[in-house]
């Protein structure tokens, strides 16, 4: 009985020795994975970190930004305020009626500056010739004010320019 008391003590120390084999080679591949789970994570972690930077990048130039465009909201209001504070104190009907061709002038000089105005806040240089139904034109005064002009249009898209 003894062989037998020793061979069954053997063949329990070759089986814990077994499962102790098994059970370290999972662990190694355990670390492993882990190991290589942790590089990633490293990679991610800096990729957020890259991230959040740029964000805060981003939002303080879209604050600046949005600081620019209130501040040209103001002066857009103020200048419409004082056009339309212009407008009152102006009798359009009275001038036309004592001078027809002075208002008709004055209106074209002020249609031409905001033209100029136009294409310089759009990239222009300011300096393109104007279209023709806004250019003066040298005639008498009991004419009406749409004759004997090339271009009777008001649509700008489709003019002639000099």
């Amino acid at each position: 009985m003894f062989s037998g008391v020793k061979i069954a003590l053997v063949f329990i120390l070759l089986s814990v020795a077994g499962g102790a084999y098994f059970y370290v080679n999972n662990l190694q591949k355990n670390l492993e994975i882990a190991k290589a789970n942790a590089a990633k994570l490293e990679v991610a972690v800096e990729t957020s970190e890259k991230s959040l930077a740029l964000l805060k990048e981003d939002n303080a130039r879209l604050n600046s930004l949005a600081d620019r465009l209130g501040e040209d909201l103001r002066r857009a209001e103020e200048y419409g305020d004082n056009l339309r504070n212009r407008l009152r104190e102006l009798d359009l009907v009275q001038d036309a009626i004592r001078d027809s061709k002075n208002l008709e002038g004055r209106m074209n000089g002020a249609t031409a500056k905001l033209w100029r105005e136009l294409e310089a806040a759009t990239g222009g240089d300011g300096d393109t010739p104007l279209p023709n139904w806004l250019q003066s034109e040298t005639r008498s005064g009991d004419q009406s004010s749409n004759t004997d002009r090339e271009d009777n249009s008001t649509d700008s898209s489709s003019t002639k320019t000099n």
